[in-house]
């Protein structure tokens, strides 16, 4: 056999070698995550849930999801420790501002404008007319009812007929 024939062999075997060992890496992370656990961490489950770590035990953790709910779960459920800072922020929504004093930015702009009116286009005194306009220039709104016409005779072109 040449070596051309085993090199496509040879590439799969170390593709798959590659990944193997990505994977395991990838595990022995979530192993020592899991491991680093202790009561009064912030954990997230795989299922989405936050929690906060009451107890740690050899393939368990007791988790506090609130006042008076403590649930069991296995420790290769845990997704994710999060840190305090982070924890808060998601739970309490408690955010922590290293910089405390640099500007805030408020939460509407009226603060911004200067003027307390909510609407600054709303306080304005011209009056804003979005009717369409009819070819004599004045919109639709504006034009007085119309009068019925008087009848006139129907006048007829080359082409029409008279059909009753």
């Amino acid at each position: 056999m040449s070596l051309v024939t085993l090199l496509p062999f040879i590439v799969l075997i170390g593709a798959m070698f590659l990944m193997t060992r990505s994977a395991k890496k990838k595990q022995q992370q979530a192993a020592d995550m899991r491991n680093q656990m202790q009561p009064g961490s912030g954990v997230r489950t795989i299922g989405g849930m936050y929690a906060t770590v009451k107890e740690v035990n050899e393939d368990t953790v007791l988790l506090d999801a609130g006042p008076g709910v403590e649930l069991l779960f296995a420790k290769n459920s845990i997704g994710a420790v999060l840190t305090d800072d982070e924890y808060n922020r998601i739970v309490h929504g408690v955010e922590h501002d290293l910089k405390t004093d640099g500007d805030l930015v408020p939460d509407d702009a009226s603060s911004l404008t200067g003027t307390d009116a909510p609407d600054a286009a709303a306080s304005d005194d011209t009056p804003v007319d979005l009717g369409k306009k009819d070819p004599a220039g004045e919109s639709a709104a504006d034009a007085a009812p119309a009068e019925p016409a008087a009848e006139e005779p129907v006048k007829k072109s080359d082409g029409d007929t008279e059909a009753k």
